[in-house]
């Protein structure tokens, strides 16, 4: 079968695309050199996510960029392609595949489409079923991946590293943070609002993590570990982390604001930061990893968050991380940690 340029493509290449942008870009450039008059092009695909429903990308034709739009869970969903391309020229706007699947594949033209384009539009649509749905596969497996392990986890396990023991050890910012009196709060609530109050929490602590650049490698109970890998200086990563436990903590007090005007009791937290190398990678059993952090780094930045109580303070910072930063902070002595061989001198945020 003799099949036009940007046909073949589809059929040969296509699902060796690296993602859902790349494979646009490639096909709206090859219509235009096949001479479509295209303006825009956009593509959307159903993702398996907490938060995000579905995913757009719109292709520029006079450009050749393409950028992202999300479309999030409870919202009402509509032709995300038309939508994208309203005010860009007449549009043609296919669903691939099967309806459920919530893939769509929009253009919109410089001109209205004659009957021989929009044919060539059509089969444009069927030959791209086969690789958008390879390429759907794996956005949704990278979706799932990054739901429950975090961006780079999820990252690097996509990439193979899939063995136990495989793993690297890298430097990093170590956030460890902790509800305060949740065994309490579980016994005088009800399920349901137990779960919000730990939500309310996480939303706080790992919005803040994810705005300064860090990742949560994971929840333990009602507790969060998370790292800002150092990938420039060490200052930058502390800073950073140090930069989100502050607005983690005007989060939290802005919640309790919240919590007590319908009369349920603050929440409060304790939370410590250190400096030092970890070993990331996958750890477990033969037949059940997990893709985490461990090392002595890991160890101090735990025990330091359990000094937060008999100290009195929400936040507490190791003297590796203070002698990265030039932000003020405020010295409170020099303490044993359990476990820990050497004391570790300690700092906390001003109160203001």
């Amino acid at each position: 079968m003799d099949l036009s340029g940007p046909l073949a493509w589809l059929v040969d290449e296509a699902d060796a695309t690296h993602g859902p942008d790349q494979f646009l870009a490639e096909l709206g450039g090859r219509l235009l050199a096949d001479g479509l008059p295209l303006a825009a092009g956009a593509l959307t695909l159903a993702v398996p996510h907490p938060i995000i429903a579905r995913r757009t990308w719109q292709w520029r034709a006079e450009t050749g960029a393409v950028i992202e739009a999300l479309g999030f869970a409870g919202v009402p969903q509509t032709q995300a392609g038309r939508d994208w391309l309203a005010g860009r020229g007449p549009v043609y706007e296919d669903i691939v595949g099967a309806e459920t699947d919530g893939t769509r594949l929009g253009w919109a033209g410089t001109r209205p489409f004659n009957p021989a384009e929009t044919d060539q539009l059509r089969q444009v649509t069927r030959f791209a079923a086969a690789p958008l749905a390879a390429l759907a596969a794996r956005a949704a497996l990278s979706a799932l991946l990054e739901a429950y392990l975090g961006r780079r986890s999820a990252a690097r396990v996509l990439a193979g590293a899939l063995h136990r023991g495989a793993g690297e050890t890298i430097r990093a910012a170590l956030l460890y943070a902790d509800l305060r009196d949740f065994t309490a709060l579980s016994e005088a609530s009800e399920p349901s609002d137990v779960i919000a109050a730990l939500d309310a929490w996480f939303d706080r602590i790992a919005g803040a993590v994810h705005a300064f650049g860090g990742e949560v490698l994971k929840f333990i109970g009602d507790g969060a570990l998370a790292i800002f890998p150092v990938t420039g200086t060490p200052t930058e990563a502390c800073d950073a982390a140090l930069r989100a436990v502050t607005a983690a903590r005007a989060g939290m007090a802005h919640l309790n604001t919240a919590r007590q005007s319908r009369s349920l009791p603050p929440l409060s937290f304790g939370a410590a930061l250190h400096l030092g190398e970890i070993l990331w990678g996958n750890i477990g059993a033969a037949d059940r990893l997990d893709f985490t952090a461990i090392g002595a780094a890991v160890n101090l930045v735990s025990r330091l968050e359990g000094l937060c109580r008999p100290l009195g303070r929400s936040v507490l910072i190791s003297g590796a991380v203070a002698a990265e930063t030039a932000m003020p902070l405020v010295p409170v002595g020099k303490h044993v940690l359990r476990g820990i061989a050497a004391p570790c001198t300690v700092f906390t945020l001003p109160d203001t």
